[in-house]
């Protein structure tokens, strides 16, 4: 999970709802703002074409979680500036601290199961974020990323396990994700690994998941700012053909 710098506050507590299936499902963001989001992405796409990026992959997210199963949708927001949400979401600051800290208290703040996600994978669908939550059912669950971190950690019982498992884990490297499995396993959780995703962290990131998920409005923003005509697939600055759609 890529980092982002912590904010005033925490997470309220979140109690499942009866009759209610799913997890709770956090989105840990940070306010797009050109300076401060997706910074690694300017050199390519400039500070506002970054931040803009930034809040496509936000808007793409919190769409496939809207659509998921789930007894509450949570945005754990970093930044002043409240970005548009679907109907049926809170909007929480994030705990301050390492990026390690503000992941376990948005999910020690939960009395359920829950499931935290960044803004770093556009392309996710409601399917991805589906739990097994039958009583034999796994006790976490960890979705890798192909930079070696991971993009999607969840947890069945996070106000009992959130801090233990998260403390002191190394955020943002090649070995995160592998050492936040062992963490799990060192606790003694069965857990249950979802797909691999690959997040956006570096230009080349962005095209390779526009590519893999044209019909986004991520997708649709980077083709516009790479030059690649919307309407006819052809790149405005190379000629080549690329096929696209219009974005969901």
């Amino acid at each position: 999970m890529s980092a982002h710098a912590g904010a005033r506050g925490a997470a309220g507590t979140t109690t499942a709802r009866p009759g209610c299936s799913g997890p709770t499902i956090l989105v840990l963001a940070k306010s797009p703002q050109p300076g401060r989001s997706k910074t690694r992405l300017a050199p390519r796409f400039g500070p506002a074409g970054a931040a803009a990026l930034a809040a496509a992959a936000l808007a793409d997210t919190l769409e496939a979680v809207a659509a998921a199963p789930a007894v509450d949708r949570v945005l754990v927001l970093d930044g002043e500036q409240v970005p548009p949400t679907p109907p049926g979401f809170r909007v929480v600051p994030q705990h301050p601290g390492t990026h390690a800290e503000r992941i376990a208290a948005a999910l020690a703040a939960v009395s359920g199961p829950a499931l935290l996600i960044g803004m770093d994978t556009p392309q996710i669908t409601p399917g991805l974020l589906a739990l097994d939550l039958t009583h034999q059912g796994p006790r976490a669950w960890i979705g890798p990323a192909a930079d070696g971190g991971w993009w999607a950690l969840g947890l069945r019982e996070p106000d009992r396990y959130a801090d233990a498992v998260l403390r002191g884990v190394p955020m943002s490297t090649a070995r995160t994700g592998t050492i936040q499995r062992r963490r799990l396993l060192a606790a003694g959780l069965t857990v249950t690994q979802l797909p691999v995703l690959r997040d956006v962290d570096e230009p080349a990131d962005a095209e390779a998941v526009a590519a893999l998920a044209p019909d986004t409005r991520f997708a649709h923003l980077v083709r516009q700012l790479t030059g690649q005509n919307t309407e006819t697939g052809q790149n405005t600055e190379t000629g080549q053909n690329t096929e696209t759609r219009e974005p969901r």
